[in-house]
């Protein structure tokens, strides 16, 4: 069995879970300090952040392999300790961040240490504030994904985002913005000056009995992708407002079912697509994070943090993410 080296201690604090459920199986307490096998890296944490994917992951209403005790989270900013493998790009005293932890048979993040594969991990720019970093590493690698892996997004074309004053519509807006694309953002009216200030040429009331026609006068040939992060779902709007050939997004979802008009979909030559950053695979992860490093450095990525809590009101922190309360980031620290 393999030791952890004597330099490192032999426990650390974690959030981590024996059985699936609600936030009160969340335990705050000691584990052992994992050990790095061949391709993986041992980083010791610095901060985290929840997301609502952790809670469904914690909950087990997203199916997928959890040993227990399972460390909850994904994201994580940290300094590298260990190498598993002689080879591997990373050497001790390298900061870093990861933000696919905690699924897929992976220990989570919310830990004193996490290992992480090797191919899941990427340097942290030294003048990038780690706090801004994790924050907005799942919700930029979602918009990454979901504008250049799924819906091909070229210059110059048009997008609607709704949903745009959240997390990941922030991130969408921003990165749409970088490749050219000219952005319509759907928020609330309070929430317009910031859309406008991550980049959207115009901003709209996503609760507008009128927003087709307002949406068809300010794009007159359609919208080329219509994606709407906050996971309510007007599809009869979408098929009304999309460009002929256009695409729809779907990466979240509040309810289960919801209504497509058919006809009106087909004969448009509309696409609709659905993904989760889940099933990412490492190499498309890693190419999220070049750009998002290039735009950190920019300066051209931001978010709003909401909190800065210690790693053991984890359990609280699900809960106000379930509770769907929260603007902005929750940011933890061991």
């Amino acid at each position: 069995m393999k030791s952890v080296p004597s330099q490192l201690p032999e426990v650390m604090p974690a959030a981590y879970v024996t059985a699936l459920g609600g936030p009160e199986l969340i335990t705050f307490g000691e584990l052992p300090v994992p050990v790095p096998g061949p391709g993986e890296v041992l980083v010791e944490v610095e901060v985290l952040t929840v997301n609502p994917v952790d809670t469904l992951v914690r909950s087990g209403r997203y199916p997928t392999p959890t040993p227990f005790p399972f460390v909850v989270g994904r994201d994580l900013v940290g300094t590298v300790r260990l190498a598993g493998s002689p080879e591997s790009p990373f050497r001790p005293g390298d900061r870093v961040w990861c933000n696919s932890l905690g699924h897929g048979g992976r220990q989570g993040s919310f830990a004193g240490f996490a290992v992480v594969p090797a191919d899941r991990l990427y340097p942290l720019p030294p003048e990038v504030d780690p706090v801004t970093a994790v924050a907005v590493a799942h919700p930029a690698a979602t918009a990454y994904l979901g504008w250049f892996v799924h819906a091909r997004l070229r210059p110059g074309q048009t997008v609607y985002v709704a949903g745009a004053a959240g997390n990941v519509g922030r991130a969408a807006v921003q990165l749409a913005v970088a490749a050219g694309a000219r952005v319509i953002a759907g928020a609330r009216p309070a929430d317009h000056r910031d859309c406008l200030a991550a980049g959207a040429e115009h901003a709209v009331d996503y609760r507008d009995a009128g927003l087709a026609d307002r949406l068809a006068g300010l794009a007159p040939r359609g919208v080329d992708v219509f994606w709407n992060t906050s996971g309510r779902h007007d599809l009869d709007l979408a098929v009304r407002v999309v460009a002929t050939g256009g695409k729809v997004l779907l990466s979240a979802a509040t309810d289960d079912t919801t209504e497509l008009p058919v006809r009106a979909f087909y004969v448009r030559d509309m696409s609709m697509l659905g993904f989760v950053i889940s099933r990412a695979r490492a190499d498309d992860l890693a190419e999220a994070a070049e750009l998002i490093n290039r735009m950190l450095r920019a300066g051209t990525l931001t978010t709003r943090i909401a909190q800065e809590l210690p790693l053991s009101a984890t359990a609280d922190a699900h809960r106000r993410i379930e509770s769907g309360g929260v603007r902005g980031r929750l940011i933890l620290r061991p």
